[in-house]
Parts: structure tokens; C-alpha cells; sequence
């Protein structure tokens, strides 16, 4: 634990956070061993500080350290930069080079970001990590280095091999020891310590007096996500120092400059979202089925007005005053009953009175009679509105799916269902 506290007061390192006196003690663990090393962690966490301990633990101590970011060096030079080039190996390369494998022969190189290294130069780091040999750019001499490699990167690296933007046999060989740092969020009881730290560092900095946190305040970052993990909240604390007058936060002061609360994990709700797609696109078709049988219902009611209006004086059929009671019942009506209009043919002076037990069963029948020509099944409206959109669009399935305000997937599913296959 005594060296644990060294390197964190040598490296400036703020924090008792379970997981990251973890990522450090195992940083100290392999630091006397040459194997290669796979730093995983958010943008943002300080992934730098590993390699940087490593190196300064290693009996490479007094060589070379080189840091090397492979996200900003363009494609089409990356390889010369790590492995140098002769004189015309290419345009523009008027003399020959040294690459960063050789000027670091006997020390560490830190490749950071390392998932995003062009899959040419993948193949060439393998062979370095193989047996240490290399070529320059543009020769066919082979050479010796002896380098200590520590890589790190953000990237999802299982996603990256599944998606063919990695190679899977230079990630095992990278990741002989993955030290995980983690992501601020999960260390708030660190924040505090840390805007102390930062607000010390920026008012010597700056000559100006130290920022102080109110209670609420430092409750107030304690729940925030910080979704740029450490850098985010050093820079927060620079911008407050320089740009505030009062030296003590509010949380209110400090809602102006981050927001009230951080948005949950973004990968997280990505994959939720894809999750509830299709739930979401068959609610909506059954919605629409909804919304047209809504339609025919009131259709039906409108004929039936017309039906009155036309035979105000004529006498209405048994039959047909069951029909008329059944669509405009009063809604204080019970519905285990059904209601009758009595001496008069004009519905809005009726009075309703209770079935008896024949007449009911005799309009039982003549309900079930007026909803044969007209199904109301879901399966088969939803059934009739796939075909007639197929046969709109001609079967082609894209457009027969985006006139059903459906996926194509889920258009795919329901012909299968359905059997349209033909």
C-alpha cells in the first residue's frame, strides 16, 4: 500500500476508488516483466498515467519513452512514422528517416488509441510484436528493435474484430495484460477530491484565489455523469477559475455550465432503442388497424342516422330497433342488457327499457349476424393491409414497408407469418 500511495503522490494520481487502485497495482505488477500491456478505458479517464508508470518502474527507465498517437497521424504516413522510410521511398521523402520503433530501440513506445490503426500498418505492428523485426518504408533490409509496447484506446476492441477493423490476432497479442482504468462516474466519491486538486493547481497557475464548493454544489457534481470522465471536470475547474469573480460555487452557478443532469450511458440507450424498434413498428401497424375499424364504426352509425332520418314515418322493424338501440344506448345504460325504444320511432325521445330473456338471445343472433360480412379480427386486417400494400408497390417490400409505417424486418416477419411468400 506504501508504494501504492508513492506512485499516486510521484504521478499526481487523486482517488481510493476500489477499481483504480486496481489498474494500479497491477500496473506496478508488470511494470519489472517485458510483455506487452492493453490499457481499456473511456475517452477521458487517464489512461496515460498507466504506461507512464510502467515505463518509470521498468529496467527501460533510462531509455526512451515515446507516445504515440495513432488517431491523429494520417493514414498514408503512419507507417513511415513508425517504422521510418528511405530517401524516395515516396514523394516528398528527400532523405532517409528514422521511425519511432527504432529511435526507441531499448524503451517503451506507448501507442495510444490504438483501435484506430490502419489494417496495413496492424499487420506490420504484429511482426514487431512477433519477433521485433521491421522494415523501413520503400527498403528491403529487415531490422532489430527492441521496444516495450503499451497500447490503449477507447474502442469497443470485440466490436472492432467482429466488424473487420481489427485484427484479431494482433488484439491476443496486445492484450497479454488489459489493465481497466475506470470511468469517472463510477468513482464520485473521487470528484471532490478531485476539483480540490484542480482548483489548487489552476489558482497557482493563474495567481488568482482558490475556488470553494458549497455543500449543495459538491452534491451537485457528485451526481453528474461526467460523460468526459476526468478531462471534463479539469477543464470545467479552469473555465470557473479565469471566468468567475466569486470564488465560492454554488450549484446553481455551476448548472450554468454543465447540465442538470448528464444523459445515462449513450451505448446503453442505443441498445434499448434497437431493443424496442420492432415492439414500436408492430404497435404502430395495429394502431392504424385500430384507427380504420374506428373509421367503419363511425361510418356505420352515420348510415344508420340516415336510415332514421329517411323513415321517420314509417314503422320500424323489430330488427331494426334492436340495431338502432344498440348504437345509441345511452351510456348509463347496463351493458349486460340490451334496450328497446317503446311507442316512438325517433331514438332521442326513446325510452329504454330492459330486454327480456328471449329477446336477447334473438339479438345476440342478429349481432353476430351483422358482424360476418366484416371481419374484425387484427390478424386479418393486418393480413389485408399487407397484401393490398404489396400489391400497390408491385411486391416490392421496401416501399410496401414504408407505406405500412413498418421496418422492413418486421414486413419480412409478417409475410412469413402470413405465408405471402408467393
Amino acid at each position: 500500500m506504501t508504494e501504492l500511495q508513492s506512485i499516486k503522490s510521484r504521478f499526481g494520481i487523486i482517488g481510493n476508488y476500489p477499481a483504480l487502485n486496481r489498474a494500479l497495482e497491477k500496473a506496478i505488477q508488470v511494470a519489472p516483466t517485458d510483455i506487452s500491456v492493453l490499457v481499456i478505458g473511456e475517452s477521458g479517464v487517464g489512461k496515460e498515467f498507466i504506461p507512464k508508470i510502467i515505463h518509470s518502474l521498468s529496467h527501460r527507465k533510462h531509455m526512451p519513452y515515446i507516445v504515440v498517437n495513432c488517431g491523429a497521424i494520417p493514414e498514408g504516413t503512419i507507417d513511415s512514422e513508425l517504422f521510418g522510410h528511405e530517401k524516395g521511398a515516396f514523394t516528398g521523402a528527400t532523405s532517409t528517416r528514422k521511425g519511432y520503433f527504432e529511435v526507441a530501440d531499448g524503451g517503451t513506445i506507448f501507442l495510444d488509441e490504438v483501435g484506430e490503426l490502419p489494417l496495413q500498418t496492424q499487420v506490420r505492428l504484429l511482426r514487431v510484436l512477433e519477433s521485433g523485426e521491421f522494415m523501413k518504408v520503400g527498403s528491403s533490409n529487415v531490422q532489430k528493435t527492441n521496444v516495450r509496447i503499451v497500447a490503449a484506446t477507447n474502442v469497443n476492441m470485440m466490436k472492432a474484430i467482429a466488424d473487420g477493423r481489427f485484427r484479431e490476432d494482433l488484439y491476443y497479442r496486445l492484450n497479454t495484460v488489459q489493465i481497466d482504468v475506470p470511468p469517472l462516474r463510477e468513482r464520485n466519491g473521487d470528484i471532490q477530491l478531485l476539483f480540490r486538486k484542480f482548483a489548487i493547481d489552476f489558482a497557482e497557475k493563474y495567481r488568482m484565489p482558490e475556488l470553494e464548493l458549497t455543500p449543495e454544489a459538491a452534491g451537485y457534481l457528485s451526481r453528474y455523469n461526467f460523460p468526459g470522465n476526468v478531462r471534463q471536470l479539469r477543464n470545467l475547474v479552469e473555465q470557473l477559475t479565469v471566468v468567475e469573480q466569486k470564488r465560492q460555487m454554488t450549484a446553481d452557478r455551476l448548472a450554468e455550465y454543465i447540465a442538470p443532469s448528464a444523459p445515462e450511458n449513450t451505448n446503453a440507450l442505443v441498445r434499448t432503442s434497437q431493443a424496442s424498434s420492432d415492439f414500436n413498428s408492430e404497435r404502430e401497424i395495429l394502431y392504424k388497424i385500430l384507427f380504420d375499424m374506428r373509421n367503419d364504426i363511425n361510418d356505420l352509425k352515420s348510415l344508420t342516422a340516415e336510415l332514421i332520418k329517411t323513415r321517420e314515418n314509417t314503422e320500424l322493424s323489430h330488427n331494426e330497433k334492436n340495431l338502432i338501440n344498440r348504437i345509441y344506448r345511452p351510456e348509463t345504460a347496463n351493458p349486460s342488457s340490451l334496450l328497446y325504444f317503446e311507442g316512438n320511432n325517433n331514438p332521442q325521445s326513446a325510452t329504454p327499457l330492459p330486454a327480456t330473456d328471449d329477446e336477447y338471445v334473438e339479438d345476440v343472433e342478429i349481432e353476430e349476424e351483422q358482424k360476418e360480412p366484416e371481419s374484425l379480427s387484427l390478424q386479418n386486417n393486418e393480413k389485408e393491409l399487407i397484401i393490398k400494400a404489396l400489391e400497390k408497390h408491385k411486391g416490392r417490400r421496401n416501399k410496401a414497408a414504408d407505406e405500412l409505417g413498418i421496418s422492413q424486418r418486421t414486413l419480412y416477419r409478417k409475410i412469413k407469418q402470413f405465408n405471402l411468400e408467393d
